[in-house]
């Protein structure tokens, strides 16, 4: 893999794929804690579909371009408790973890929210306990602004202000 990577919204048709990739415990122990059931993914996904309305935001299936395999997903939407703030945040199946590639997503999507406004702030919100997440921000010149609970799970946001 050259890790090559492409970024397509989430379609309709893609609900199988969405499923699989959120079911997962070991995946998604530092979003929910635990892999969704068929009904949360369901509607999670439905909320996705109304946000990929938006032309420029919204979540995007991560394809490898040599191989057309699907290896998690990403997001660049704006953030639900301030929307003058862009969010990103990214997911990968286990077997394509520590391979570099989250860096790759997050310049890819700082790059996206540049070019769609250049003076918006960015948060990435995750796991106090997810230690490769928190290294990745900071790499990227994300600081610590939160560390708490919020929506009953444990919760570090960081933000990389524009201006």
């Amino acid at each position: 893999m050259h890790n090559t990577l492409e970024f397509k919204k989430y379609m309709p048709e893609d609900f199988t794929l969405f499923k699989e990739l959120v079911k997962d415990d070991v995946i998604m122990k530092y979003i929910s804690g635990k892999g969704l059931t068929p009904e949360q993914a369901k509607k999670k996904f439905t909320s996705i579909l109304d946000i990929n309305a938006d032309p420029l935001l919204g979540y995007f299936k991560v394809i490898d371009s040599a191989s057309q395999l699907f290896l998690g997903d990403c997001k660049l939407v704006n953030y639900r408790k301030d929307p003058t703030v862009f969010e990103i945040g990214y997911l990968l199946k286990k077997e394509f973890w520590r391979k570099g590639l989250g860096t790759k997503i997050c310049e890819s999507l700082l790059a996206m929210a540049q070019d769609i406004d250049a003076n918006k702030n960015v948060v990435g919100i995750i796991d106090p306990a997810n230690i490769a997440s928190k290294q990745l921000l900071t790499k990227f010149g994300f600081q610590s602004f939160f560390i708490g609970v919020e929506d009953d799970i444990s919760t570090e946001k960081l933000i990389l202000k524009r201006t």
